[in-house]
């Protein structure tokens, strides 16, 4: 689709920021105002607008879709967005290690214990760590606690929550991405620990460390949106 609009502002409304094009306040995906809570992520998606070339890509387009997805889906059913978190629990990348006699269990143990244990005191929860392939449940209290703090967050943290943790496959990591925006690439490092072990030790696929690349490139994004709507 060619570029049909020259000026982009921001209109302050009662409830947060819109985007105009030309004057027109945008509307969402399913047709609902797209108003964000905070001016400093209204700015970011003016941007994502102004920066289009003369043919719209819409891949550029992160900040708005992720808004539109709080908006849209989130804000509309927050219970399974909060079932859809509290799953990774059970297969959190930071719980599951290597066999302690493999060489990648030491390296596991020195970057992820830390965070595991940063997680437990933040959010007051014990978790379980498993070795090798059998499962082990998290305890129902865990769960709870969990979904108790999730229930408090706004749609709009949900819904980069939820790209947090299916990029990372980890709510742990998710949830310190949250609380500290600052890290996120080290986080993101720590998520992606056992891929880059394989590919040391096996050799690197182009394709792979292209996909690999996108994926931490969305995972920056996802943070930065986190860290802009709640500013």
């Amino acid at each position: 689709m060619k570029r049909f609009y020259d000026q982009v502002d921001l209109i302050e409304t009662s409830t947060g920021w819109q985007i105009a094009l030309d004057g027109r306040g945008l509307k969402t995906a399913k047709g609902a105002p797209q108003i964000v809570p905070s001016k400093p992520l209204a700015q970011a998606m003016a941007q994502e607008w102004e920066e289009q070339p003369e043919k719209l890509d819409t891949s550029l387009f992160i900040f708005r879709d992720m808004a539109d997805y709080g908006l849209d889906i989130v804000g509309s059913d927050r219970d399974t967005v909060v079932e859809k978190l509290l799953a990774y629990i059970e297969t959190d990348t930071l719980c599951y290690r290597a066999d302690p006699e493999d060489a990648l269990f030491a390296r596991q143990l020195e970057t992820w214990e830390p965070l595991v244990a940063e997680v437990e005191d933040a959010y007051s929860v014990e978790l379980v760590r498993i070795s090798g392939i059998i499962h082990r449940p998290q305890s129902q209290a865990t769960h709870e606690a969990f979904k108790t703090r999730l229930e408090q967050e706004d749609a709009m943290t949900l819904a980069a929550l939820e790209t947090l943790a299916s990029l990372s496959a980890s709510l742990s990591i998710a949830l310190l991405s949250k609380d500290h925006p600052e890290r996120a690439e080290s986080l993101w490092q720590a998520a992606s620990l056992e891929e880059e072990w394989q590919a040391d030790l096996w050799g690197r696929d182009h394709e792979a460390q292209e996909r690999r690349e996108k994926r931490r490139r969305d995972f920056i994004k996802a943070v930065d949106f986190l860290s802009l709507a709640r500013s």
